[in-house]
């Protein structure tokens, strides 16, 4: 009995995996005849690089910077 061959894969190109879009035209505004930025921008990178903003921090992508928000703390009422 003969054994089968096992599969090989075949070479060649690869395809192309589709990518979630930046979605850059939500960080502008148009107001007035002007444009407003409304993210922030890297203080490494300088302007054109936004920073990402997630529930508890800011983060640069391209530079790896990371600015964390404060939490506010809620401060218990005295009762008397």
């Amino acid at each position: 009995m003969a054994k089968k061959a096992p599969k090989v894969k075949k070479k060649g190109k690869k395809k192309r995996k589709n990518s979630a879009t930046s979605q850059r035209w939500k960080k502008y505004s148009i107001g007035g005849g002007k444009i407003k930025r409304n993210a922030k921008f890297c203080p490494r990178c300088g302007s054109g690089i936004f920073l990402v903003e997630t529930k508890d921090r800011m983060y640069c992508g391209k530079c790896h910077y990371t600015e964390f928000k404060n939490k506010k703390e809620e401060i218990p009422k005295n009762q008397n």
